[in-house]
């Protein structure tokens, strides 16, 4: 829902400005990424799609993490692999389970150089961490206020443990490998 003219008149200057330049790079990347042949949406699922742990990857999954429904998700799921950018995995357990690989040419299309790319390159370490930050917080608020999950990193996560063997998720009761402990998992509970 958008900002009503007298709610944006009585905002605080500066949520005025952080939401506009917000919704400015917003704008901007989201008209980079018609130019890589995907849409916005399209592009959004790819990107979650190669950032998620193995349990992490189905349908639903990608639906709730983009705020989406399943239907849409499903069309953008579709297109992604009509492009050859995912593959479908079926559950050896479940053949009505599907999740999503990225294939090499997704991964190829998400490392491509771009504008949005070489701004955030121009960014210090300590900038470019401050900035991760300040939009995980916000994110965390806007989750909150809608009712979301989290979806965060499994290093994050309350139920994440280090052990000789490597990264363990004690909910699930699985061992990990150290890549996953670096991706977004929608089990994902803020540790305390």
């Amino acid at each position: 829902m958008l900002f009503s003219t007298r709610y944006y008149k009585n905002m605080k200057r500066k949520h005025q400005e952080a939401r506009a330049l917000l919704d400015r790079v917003t704008r901007i990347y989201a008209a980079e990424e018609w130019e890589g042949g995907i849409n916005p949406a399209q592009a959004s699922a790819l990107l979650y799609l190669a950032r998620a742990n193995r349990f992490s990857r189905s349908p639903s999954h990608v639906a709730e993490y983009l705020s989406s429904t399943r239907g849409t998700v499903s069309q953008t799921l579709k297109a992604l692999m009509r492009k050859g950018l995912i593959a479908e995995q079926r559950s050896a357990a479940d053949k009505r389970s599907i999740s999503y690989e990225v294939t090499p040419e997704g991964h190829a299309l998400l490392e491509g150089q771009s504008a949005s790319r070489a701004a955030l390159d121009g960014l210090t370490n300590a900038e470019a961490k401050q900035l991760a930050t300040l939009l995980a917080t916000l994110a965390r608020n806007a989750l909150r206020a809608r009712g979301g999950k989290s979806f965060g990193l499994c290093r994050t996560c309350k139920y994440h443990r280090k052990r000789k063997a490597g990264p363990y998720c004690a909910l699930l009761d699985e061992a990990l490998t150290p890549p996953e402990a670096d991706e977004i998992c929608h089990e994902h509970a803020e540790a305390a």
